[in-house]
């Protein structure tokens, strides 16, 4: 049975994208098949995979709009066993042209229930916003992934997510639950970052991965080259860090 993990966090810059991709990439390594899917109309999921995102037009919005079947939508990647259905800019449009539809939240988890099965784990990289298409990646997903950046501002905004995920609970999906708050751009030498992790630790306790990113220039560079972190620098310190996330992921859902 295949698990859906959507990656919210409607603040930007906190790391979405760089653990969408490099999270996904790691599960491959490991063995598992995973399917990637960009519901970012940024698109960076996509590019930062080597996919040049103005000539894709099989993917997220195709997908939405229930024009294209799902196997088509999907390509593979260069990492092994990593699927991934990417994005572009006219997903902007699926927030105005799915508000007149009916069962409009539940558009992305048709489309994607009948491949569920085929993947271990299927990674939503969702906007940096909670409009129309987060709601449908929350309502497909099995799980959330919350990134918290080590941050003045880190937990800003955190209580309106979590009350997103509540009234998605009680509405749409009942099954929806936090896979886990994820601690990134963690700088050890900062005093602030210490007493981030230490505030966020004390306050959610175990739902907090054991796994902390630390801020590593290697991960910014990565996606420039259309790679994720293993592929571009396995020895580094971001891609040790994403495949002990990808470990302690595997470890919880007993895989």
């Amino acid at each position: 049975m295949g698990k859906i993990l959507a990656i919210a966090n409607q603040k930007g810059g906190v790391g979405k994208t760089t653990t969408s991709i490099n999270l996904a990439a790691g599960l491959g390594i490991l063995e598992k098949k995973i399917l990637l899917v960009d519901a970012d109309p940024q698109a960076n999921a996509s590019s930062g995979l080597g996919y040049d995102t103005n000539k894709e037009n099989k993917g997220t919005y195709r997908l939405l709009e229930h024009s294209i079947a799902v196997k088509d939508a999907i390509s593979k990647t260069s990492i092994p066993n990593l699927d991934i259905i990417t994005s572009n800019i006219d997903l902007v449009a699926s927030e105005i042209e799915l508000v007149d539809k009916p069962k409009r939240e539940y558009m992305l988890q048709k489309a994607l229930i009948s491949i569920k099965n085929d993947y271990d784990f299927i990674i939503i990289d969702c906007a940096p916003s909670l409009g129309l298409i987060t709601l449908n990646a929350l309502v497909s997903a099995d799980s959330v992934i919350i990134p918290i950046q080590c941050e003045y501002f880190a937990l800003e905004g955190l209580g309106k997510l979590l009350n997103t995920i509540k009234s998605v609970q009680k509405i749409h999906n009942k099954n929806l639950s936090i896979e886990g708050l994820l601690l990134t751009m963690y700088d050890t030498r900062l005093r602030l970052s210490n007493q981030v992790v230490e505030e966020v630790q004390k306050h959610f306790g175990k739902m907090v991965f054991k796994t902390i990113i630390q801020r590593n220039t290697t991960l910014g560079e990565a996606p420039s080259y259309g790679k994720d972190i293993i592929s571009y620098d396995a020895s580094s310190r971001g891609a040790k860090n994403y495949l002990s996330l990808a470990t302690e992921i595997i470890k919880k859902n007993k895989l």
